[in-house]
């Protein structure tokens, strides 16, 4: 699909070097406005709603803010929070997050994901969930596996 001038900076700043070393795309090669709309295809199959997830999200990371940079166990889940210094920047160029990381595990099925508050900011509102193969790719099905299985 034809990308907006908008999309093609964004897709721009996602590359390594720019905002991260690593970026954000992995080693998708697909543009991002397909990254996008098969995600978005892929939670709608699922019966996953960004905004839902978001919160879900959220609400494991303020939890595990708690553990004072140590796990804790939450519901079925077990938490781990930590905090570099520094800030992040959208590559969508609508905000700057703080380097927040929380590690949420399943202990019902031992499956987990990794997140930032970035993370759940491109999740939410651009409905970008990082490349395939990307560190911190919030893969639809993993999501599920984790957040609601």
């Amino acid at each position: 699909m034809k990308m907006s001038p908008e999309m093609i900076k964004a897709q721009e700043n996602m590359k390594p070097g720019v905002i991260t070393a690593e970026g954000f795309l992995g080693e998708d090669d697909r543009n991002l406005v397909d990254i996008i709309l098969q995600d978005e295809q892929e939670m709608a199959a699922l019966k996953l709603d960004f905004d839902k997830v978001a919160q879900k999200l959220k609400k494991l990371l303020e939890v595990g803010e708690k553990g004072l940079d140590e796990p804790i166990t939450y519901e079925n889940f077990e938490i781990f929070v930590y905090e570099a210094r520094g800030f992040l920047a959208c590559p969508f160029e609508d905000g700057i997050f703080r380097k927040k990381v929380a590690v949420v595990k399943n202990l019902k099925n031992n499956e987990s994901i990794m997140y930032s508050d970035l993370s759940i900011h491109l999740l939410e509102k651009h409905h970008f969930l990082q490349g395939k193969g990307s560190k911190f790719r919030l893969d639809p099905e993993k999501i599920k596996k984790v957040l609601f299985d």
